[in-house]
Order: structure tokens, then sequence, then C-alpha cells
């Protein structure tokens, strides 16, 4: 594995896991009634990679399941970020 690639998983480990933890943010601020991540904030990470935190983070919080935006949005851009991945977008 070359040094770029081996740059591009960890960013992308790395980016997983904040996304993760910022749905976690959000439920958590959602229940106390405080000021709230934005669904363009998440979505942005999820389009700068964090795409499957997010929808890992949907799932363990039980956060913006029923959201139709979310629910089909998110699995959507984690396909074509895969696409792009397989076809050396990334490379």
């Amino acid at each position: 594995m070359g040094s770029s690639n081996q740059t591009l998983w960890v960013y992308i480990f790395v980016i997983n896991i904040i996304a993760f933890i910022m749905m976690g943010i959000d439920k958590l601020k959602a229940k106390i009634g405080a000021w709230r991540i934005s669904e363009r904030t998440l979505f942005a990470m999820a389009f700068m990679g964090g795409s499957v935190g997010i929808l890992g983070g949907m799932h363990v919080f039980r956060h913006k399941t029923r959201h139709a935006k979310f629910k089909w949005g998110i699995p959507l851009i984690i396909i074509i970020q895969w696409i792009l991945l397989q076809r050396g977008f990334f490379s």
C-alpha cells in the first residue's frame, strides 16, 4: 500500500469517527433541547467522506432514521463514494 493510499484510508477512518461522534452529540442535544448541529453540516461531513460514520450514528443513536433525506440520501452517498473509490477517482 502506497503512502497516498495509506493517507486516504487514515483520512476516511478519522472523518467517519468524527461524523459518528457528531451524530451522537446531535442526538444528545435533541434530547435536552439544546442548539443542534445543522443537517447541512451533517451532510457536508457525509460528502467529505464521513458517510459511513453518519449512517452508523443514525442506527446506533436512532437519530434521523425517519428523515427521508437521511434514510435514502446517506446510503446513496455511500454508493456513489464506493463507485468513485473503485474507479480510482481518489487515487
